[in-house]
This record gives structure tokens, sequence and C-alpha cells, in this order.
């Protein structure tokens, strides 16, 4: 939990998360305290990494500073600033509780401070694999990203089917990719290649990506068991197949007629992506409206992808919810990995281009909406 009127960005998850200090990274206002209180499950312990500690100096950090105390052992780490910086940029605790305190008085710079935190179990540290052959340009390796990565200050060029610029913020481009939820963060696998000419940017699971220049390297995610997680329509168990949708179904359509008194109709068939023409549309006026895919048999599903009606047209959906039935009859809300509530799926910003939502976990069934 956190508390206090100078917390910044924070997502505390059960097993690693994020936090920052009000304004990050831009000054730190004045006189402002905050405190979060980070525990751990049972039978582990908490690991900080300081990605960033940025308070003006002062005599025994007295205007500004970083202080973490271990109520389990009595021990106590800081105060920090400026000029009294940790000694390392990884504290390894014994404890499953750590409590962390910054406060601001009057003072003029500094960014404040960027705190991520994962438990024994999840080491943040980069693990090189051995891979043959081993080349300059192709390394691949693991390492844990915590949650909160996806407000990260920070760029990402790219996008998850060629790649990303090697600048940019790694958790946020996995996150981007779809191979973590933010919510909970996570083990991600990648290589470092050959750079490409130019990298496209993209709109997935919440990020805009970037469009990039030429550089000497990029980062391709992996998922376990399969390739690189590729952007499609609705993405099948080995993440690089568009599944087949076996029918159309939806609460309502649109009849148009225009001025002209020509008919157009909406139906749900149209739906499908890639469509020439116009898309589905449901009756206007409508308070609540679906879309059903029927997949023909249970399958395994792990994301999907939308996009508006181009076509003489501005018509798009801003955010969506989706529920799963492996009957036709129950329905299942999709939720956000631990959430108690329905997760609502940031949609298209414009008629033409792409959305990409990844599902973790995925959903296994043979209806969606």
């Amino acid at each position: 939990v956190s508390t206090g009127n100078g917390c910044g960005h924070t997502l505390l998850a059960p097993h690693s998360g994020t936090l920052s200090s009000k304004n990050y990274p831009g000054t730190y206002p004045n006189h402002t305290v905050c405190r979060w209180r980070l525990r751990a499950p049972l039978g582990t312990s908490l690991l900080l990494a300081f990605g960033d500690v940025d308070l003006e100096p002062s005599e025994h950090c007295a205007h500004s500073s970083l202080l973490l105390s271990d109520p389990q052992a009595g021990t106590a780490y800081g105060p920090y600033c400026r000029n009294s910086v940790p000694s390392a940029p990884l504290l390894v605790t014994n404890s499953s509780s750590v409590t962390v305190l910054f406060n601001s008085t009057s003072h003029l710079s500094g960014r404040g401070l960027l705190l991520s935190y994962a438990t024994s179990q999840h080491p943040a540290v980069v693990e090189w694999e051995a891979e043959h052959p081993l080349t300059p340009l192709t390394v691949r390796f693991s390492v844990y990203c915590p949650a909160g990565c996806k407000d990260i200050h920070g760029d990402i060029w790219g996008n998850p089917s060629q790649g990303y610029r090697d600048t940019s913020v790694l958790c946020k481009a996995a996150v981007h990719a779809g191979v973590i939820a933010d919510e909970l963060g996570g083990q991600v696998t990648l290589s470092r290649q050959k750079g490409v000419t130019l990298y496209e940017s993209a709109f997935a699971n919440g990020l805009h990506s970037k469009r990039g220049s030429l550089s000497e390297k990029r980062l391709i995610f992996h998922k376990v068991g399969g390739p690189e997680f590729p952007s499609c329509c609705l993405l099948s168990p080995a993440c690089d197949d568009v599944l087949e949708v076996a029918a159309f179904n939806a609460s309502s359509w649109w009849h148009e007629v225009d001025q002209l008194g020509q008919a157009r109709d909406w139906v749900a068939k149209r739906a499908a992506l890639g469509t020439a023409g116009h898309s589905w549309a449901a009756e206007p006026g409508a308070e609540t409206a679906w879309l059903e895919l029927d997949l023909g048999t249970r399958r395994n599903v792990t994301g999907i992808t939308t996009k508006g009606s181009s076509e003489q047209h501005d018509y798009y959906v801003t955010s969506y919810r989706v529920s799963s039935s492996r009957d036709g009859k129950n329905w299942k809300p999709y939720r956000a990995s631990g959430g108690q509530e329905d997760k609502v799926f940031e949609g298209n910003t414009d008629s033409h281009g792409e959305v990409s939502n990844a599902f973790i976990p995925p959903i296994v069934a043979r209806y969606v909406r």
C-alpha cells in the first residue's frame, strides 16, 4: 500500500512492483511525503532495484531523503539523496516486508526516485543463456520485468512482429509486445539480433510505440514454446496463426439508407479483419452492443486485433470488454490477472490503424464476445 501526497506512479503486485515519486522524472514537489509498504509472500524475501535516486543534496540528506526499513530485522537503509547514493543498484534483503519512506522539504532540483522490486523467487537480474552458435549479433537472454513497466518514462520504437530498436525501454517493450501483463510483470526471454532500416510504430496493449530509424541491433521477444509474438486478429496456441471464425453473430446491425436512398447493411459477418468495404456496426442508438465470434471448437486464444471502418466513414471502437463461453450459454467476463473487475481494453484512435491486445492469461473458449 502507499500513503501520502508525494506518491507518483505506483503499482504494487504480490511478486513485483514499481514505484516513483510525484512528477517523476520531472522535479519532485516541495513539502511532500510518501510511504510505501512492500510485502512479499511468506517464505520469500524482497529485492529492491534502485532505478533512479536523484534528490537534492544536503547534509545528512536533511532536505529530501529516501529511507528504507526492515521491521522484521530492525534494519534501516539510508537515508539516501544525491550526495549519499545507494552503494549498489540492487538491495537484497532477508525480509518479506520493507517500508520505503520518501520526503521532501524546500528544494530547487531533483528528478526524485524510481524503484522496482521483486521477490527472491523472481530475482530482477539478467540471466545469460548459452546458445549455439553464438554470434556477436545474436544473443539470447532472460530477464524478470516487474509489474508497472507500462507507465515508466521512456520511449519504445518498433512492434512485436519486426522487433524493437535496442534503445527502447526493455520491459515497457515487453508489455507492448504482449509477452507480460503490466499488472503482474514476469519473466521474458528475448534475443538481440541485427537491426533493421526502419522500425514501424504500432498501438498495442495500451501503448504507442514510435517510428524509428536504423539501429545496429534490435530486440526480439519470444513466447515460451513458440516464436516471437506477432500481430494477428485472433491468435492461435502457437501464436503465429490467425484463428478461423466459423460464424459471426451480433446484438444488432445497422441497416443504413443514405441520402440517395441506397441501402447498405453493416452485418456481423463483415467484422472479419481484412474485409473490403464497410465493416459491422450495431444499430444506431443501441445502449449496449456486442459482436460474437464462433471459433467452431474450443481454442486457446492469446490475443485480438481490432480495426475501424475506413470506407467513407470515420467509425471505430475506442474501448471494449471481452467475454467468453465454451457452450454459448454461460459467459465469463475477462478480467485482468488477479483482478476483480472486468478488464477494459483500449481500442482504436482512428478508423484505419490496427490495435492489438494480448490475453494474459489466454482465453480457452469456443465463443468470444
